[in-house]
């Protein structure tokens, strides 16, 4: 008789949870929204930093005079076109040029020597595409590259760390207009 009254109750207890409606399972939040603002948030404090340590690294030297672009980065001529000769290239123009690259503690991260790029239509250092705009034929300038507008977080996977700013020196050797690329 025990045995047969524990069956009945877990008989009715089967039935009586198995004749409930299904309810429907709620979304699950993933909280991906949330996360991309925390980390927005994170890099708007990162890259606040480091340029308040790039500007009093700037402030420091004495001997040179930076302006500021409102690309992002401070730039210095080394050899300015005071005649104003030149027109500075625009988009689609070819710029023969010739560039440095260095930690801002003036060490030596790579050299190259006159290559073409097409201004706005090449993938480049994304102050120098804004930077280079500034220039003229024969000028050379300095500038000084927060990482964010360099190679970011994550470097260029050799020789330049992650978060690392930079120095380039550009010398704009010859600009060939778009109208000049589209004769030869």
């Amino acid at each position: 008789m025990k045995h047969k009254t524990i069956l009945f109750i877990l008989i009715t207890l089967l039935i009586t949870v198995a004749c409930e409606k299904p309810e429907a399972r709620r979304p699950k939040q993933h909280g991906t929204t949330n996360f991309y603002k925390e980390v927005l948030k994170e890099n708007k404090k990162l890259n606040a930093l480091e340029k308040e340590r790039l500007e009093k690294w700037i402030s420091q030297d004495t001997i040179t005079e930076y302006k500021t672009s409102p690309h992002g980065f401070w730039y210095t001529y080394v050899t300015k076109d005071t005649l104003g000769l030149s027109n500075s290239p625009k988009t689609e123009d070819v710029v023969l040029l010739s560039y440095s690259i260095s930690d801002i503690n003036n060490r030596l991260i790579y050299e190259r020597r006159e290559i073409s790029y097409k201004v706005d239509k090449e993938d480049f250092i994304p102050a120098l595409q804004d930077g280079i705009k500034l220039m003229k034929k024969g000028e050379t300038i300095t500038f000084v590259i927060p990482s964010y507008r360099a190679f970011g977080v994550i470097g260029d996977g050799n020789k330049i760390a992650v978060n690392q700013p930079i120095q380039s020196t550009v010398t704009l050797i010859d600009i060939k207009s778009k109208k000049d690329n589209e004769i030869n």
